[in-house]
């Protein structure tokens, strides 16, 4: 079902069971985002069905626009045939990307749930090609004290914040989707251990782990408060502490 205001995302699948277990895994970190799988054949045989992405796009269509990922080329043409049928201010919405299906899907998810639009959603999904990208993490595995520093610091940012991890098991993908929604409420860029925050797979390809030192920074003037609110998040244990 369509989420008003948000971007849906389509998984399309030769298996219904792949494309069902996607949804459940991105479910778990995009709660109230259009996650629609359309996976198999009509009679459920391994294939891709036209009627099934047809319907797969009205259904996570709010108007805000729909992603759609693929696993095989064939999936591609048969969403490609698909998108040749939706009328032309609905087909304009619709972006196939090229993407890993799963990481890319992930990572749509999230971007979606945060409200982004269609074409930071996409963004999102494709930054799962770049195996990781982003800035040189930093100081994974390190243990310091929660410590906090103002403006101008000596790292040279304008606000820091160094938090230790509490979580049992590390920042792995429900709390690093839970710090990627809250940085992408703000404007100013973010970053964490030097990565962009606003990015679920640099977030994640840090690997950090219960203890780490975690790096919250900024240097926009206005940066301020996103660092903070993400500080205190990490602080709290995203809620599972």
């Amino acid at each position: 079902m369509a989420t008003p205001g948000k971007v849906g995302v389509v998984f399309v699948s030769h298996s219904a069971r792949i494309a069902e277990g996607l949804v459940e895994l991105a479910r778990q970190m995009a709660p109230s985002a259009a996650l629609v799988a359309a996976g198999g054949t009509d009679d459920g045989r391994i294939g891709t069905s036209f009627d099934l992405v047809s319907s797969g796009i009205a259904e996570a269509d709010s108007g805000a626009g729909v992603v759609v990922l693929c696993d095989l080329g064939s999936a591609i043409l048969t969403t490609e045939t698909a998108l040749d049928f939706l009328d032309d201010e609905v087909r304009d919405r619709v972006r196939i990307v090229d993407a890993p299906l799963v990481e890319g899907g992930v990572a749509a998810a999230v971007a979606a749930e945060a409200g982004d639009d269609l074409a930071h959603v996409v963004s999102a999904a494709e930054s799962a090609r770049g195996g990781g990208g982003g800035e040189a993490p930093t100081g994974a595995g390190a243990t310091t004290p929660a410590a906090e520093s103002g403006a101008a610091g000596a790292s040279g940012h304008v606000h820091v914040r160094t938090v230790t991890l509490v979580n049992a098991d590390g920042l792995h993908a429900r709390p690093a989707a839970e710090l990627v929604k809250l940085a992408s409420t703000f404007g100013p860029r973010v970053t964490v251990n030097g990565t962009d925050a606003k990015s679920l797979l640099s977030i994640m390809s840090l690997g950090l782990t219960k203890g780490a030192t975690v790096e919250i920074a900024s240097d926009d003037p206005e940066g301020g408060a996103a660092v903070a609110a993400i500080a205190e998040l990490a602080e709290s244990g995203f809620g599972e502490a």
